[in-house]
């Protein structure tokens, strides 16, 4: 398969990951989910142009496991990560932001966090999912602002299901299709634009909210 700069270094593109994993691609798949959703490290990564990737790939025999467990495993994964990510946030978080030193991260991100996601945390959780890097980050923020464990648990894992499962099908079945086939490149390239979309939409309508600037 042909690489294209446009989706980064060639050891970064979902193709090249999966076909180097080899034997081990699910297991590579899920620690790299695992670690862009629960290490601050893990950002870089590819999230839904890998997921989608995945999708392809069982669809065409090159990863030799049933659809349902390359999903239930990745979502377990995404779920794992979040989990992790934010008790990482919630018992390192606070010392962070209280260093008094610190120009990025003060106490008063600490609580704007907290009203954040006391207003939109559910929706943010779940859309969160979609969009590459906040993805990483939202996690530890949801410790380090002390979210409701039980809260965030319940919709990191909806949030999972609907990301990990739903992209990983969503290639599966689009494998079908000559068409997707020959053109990977840009499927996957579409992939990416359409993870900006929602971080975008919700920039947009913050602009057209009164008040939205008075902070």
């Amino acid at each position: 398969m042909t690489t294209t700069l446009a989706l980064g270094p060639e050891w970064l593109q979902p193709d090249a990951i999966i076909t180097w994993l080899g034997p081990w691609a699910l297991v590579g798949l899920a620690l790299i989910v695992f670690a862009e959703c629960g290490l601050l490290l893990g950002f870089f990564l590819p999230g839904d142009s890998l997921l989608f990737t995945a999708g392809l790939f069982v669809a065409q025999g090159a990863i030799q496991f049933p659809l349902w467990m390359v999903c239930v495993l990745l979502v377990v994964a995404a779920f794992v990560g979040n989990v992790v990510g934010y008790y990482i946030g919630r018992a390192a978080g606070p010392a962070v932001f209280d260093k008094p030193e610190s120009r990025l991260f003060k106490p008063k991100h600490v609580a704007r966090t907290q009203e954040f996601f006391d207003k939109y945390g559910t929706r943010a959780i779940v859309l969160g999912r979609f969009v590459p890097i906040v993805r990483t980050f939202i996690t530890v923020m949801a410790g380090v602002g002390r979210m409701d464990a039980r809260r965030y648990f319940t919709y990191s894992l909806i949030g999972g299901v609907l990301w990990a499962a739903g992209v990983t099908v969503l290639g599966f079945w689009l494998g079908q299709f000559q068409f997707v086939r020959d053109n990977i490149e840009f499927m996957l390239l579409l992939i990416v634009f359409l993870s900006v979309v929602p971080i975008v939409v919700e920039i947009v309508r913050a602009r057209r909210t009164p008040g939205a600037h008075a902070r």
